[in-house]
C-alpha cells in the first residue's frame, strides 16, 4: 500500500505541479502526517521534489520536472488505453490503474489516450447465440493477490462430479483460456490446474509459496493445454485429401487437423484427432468428396456403415 500511495502522490504532483500536505491527505484519504512522510519519502528516494515554506507554499517537482512513469510513445499510449475501455475484459482494478496512469503521460498524448478508452466496442457473442453475461469468477482477485504475494492458499474446490474437497496449494499463476480462468498450482500430489469458477473458498495461510526456480507459467500452460487436448481427442486418424479440400478441412476441424506432405498422386497426407471412432466417422462422412480415410480400420468400417445407411434411406 505504501508503494501505491507514493506513486499516487507523484502522479498528483505531475498533474497539479504544486500540492500541500493537506491536499494530498484529502486526495488519498490519509492523515496530513502520513502525507508529509510520503512526500519526504519521495525526496529520499531521489525524486526531484522539494517543499516551499510560507504563504502559498507546498511541494513541487524541481524545475517543473516530470518523471515519465510509462516511457510510452503516442501510439503505445493509445494501445494501452484500449485495454481500459468499457469493452475490455480487464478487471475493474486494471482499468482503474490504467486510467490513473493517463495523468503521467505528456500533455500531447493525454487527449488521444483518453479517447482510446471509449473508441472500441467488442461483442464476443456470435450471431444467434444467447446473450449470456460472463463475469469474472468469484475468487479471481483473492487468488491473483496470493500469486503476486507468493503465499499459500487453503482452497475449497468442487470437481466436475460435484464432490467438494479442501487442500492447501502453492499458487504459481493464473491463465485465461477463452471465457474461463484457471489457477496453476503445486500441491502435495504434484502440479495441478483448477478452474476458478469451481473454487468454493480461498483463504491465504500466510505461509510462503515454494516456487520452482525454473518455473515458467507460459511453458507450463502449453504443456497442460497439450495434455488436455490429447485427453479430449485421443483418437488419431490418417487420411489423404485433395489440395483444394484442405481449406474446407481447416474450417471444419480447426486445430484437430495436421497437414503433412504430398503423395505420389498429388493428394496431401493429413492427420485428424477425435474423441472416438464413431463420432469422428460421423464428422468425416460429409467430407468424402475431398477426403479418403486410410486408418484406423474401425473408422473406415463406421464410414462404410454410414454410407450404406444413407444409400438405403435416400437411394
Amino acid at each position: 500500500m505504501r508503494t501505491d500511495r507514493l506513486v499516487a502522490v507523484l502522479l498528483l504532483l505531475q498533474r497539479r505541479e504544486q500540492v500541500t500536505a493537506a491536499e494530498v491527505a484529502r486526495e488519498l484519504e490519509i492523515s496530513e502526517r502520513t502525507a508529509r512522510r510520503d512526500l519526504d519519502a519521495l525526496a529520499m528516494a531521489g525524486v526531484p521534489v522539494y517543499s516551499m515554506q510560507g504563504r502559498g507554499g507546498g511541494w513541487r517537482l524541481v524545475g517543473g520536472a516530470r518523471t515519465d512513469l510509462s516511457g510510452l510513445t503516442a501510439s503505445e499510449a493509445r494501445a494501452l488505453f484500449l485495454v481500459a475501455g468499457q469493452a475490455s475484459p480487464a478487471t475493474p482494478a486494471v482499468k482503474a490503474a490504467l486510467r490513473k496512469l493517463v495523468h503521467a503521460l505528456p500533455e500531447p498524448f493525454r487527449v488521444q489516450a483518453e479517447a482510446a478508452a471509449s473508441s472500441l466496442v467488442m461483442d464476443p457473442q456470435r450471431w444467434g447465440s444467447s446473450q449470456v453475461e460472463r463475469r469474472p469468477p468469484r475468487f479471481l482477485d483473492e487468488l491473483q493477490d496470493a500469486v503476486i504475494r507468493g503465499v499459500q492458499v487453503r482452497l475449497g474446490y468442487v470437481d466436475r462430479g460435484g464432490a467438494e474437497t479442501e487442500r492447501t496449494v502453492h499458487p504459481l499463476g493464473l491463465v485465461a483460456k477463452g471465457p474461463s480462468w484457471y489457477l496453476v498450482s503445486d500441491t502435495e500430489t504434484g502440479r495441478r490446474t483448477f478452474r476458478i469458477d469451481r473454487v468454493s473458498s480461498a483463504d491465504p495461510t500466510g505461509d510462503p509459496v515454494h516456487r520452482p526456480e525454473d518455473f515458467d507459467l507460459a511453458e507450463s500452460w502449453r504443456e497442460i493445454a497439450d495434455e488436455v487436448d490429447r485427453r479430449r481427442t485421443p483418437l488419431v486418424v490418417q487420411a489423404v485429401c485433395v489440395p483444394h479440400g484442405i481449406g474446407i478441412l481447416r474450417m471444419g476441424l480447426g486445430e484437430r487437423l495436421e497437414v503433412g506432405g504430398s503423395t505420389p498422386d498429388g493428394r496431401i497426407e493429413v492427420v485428424i484427432r477425435g474423441h472416438d471412432e464413431y463420432t469422428l466417422a460421423g464428422e468425416l462422412a460429409g467430407l468424402v468428396e475431398w477426403l479418403e480415410v486410410t486408418g484406423p480400420p474401425g473408422v473406415r468400417d463406421h464410414l462404410a456403415s454410414i454410407g450404406s445407411a444413407l444409400v438405403e434411406r435416400y437411394g
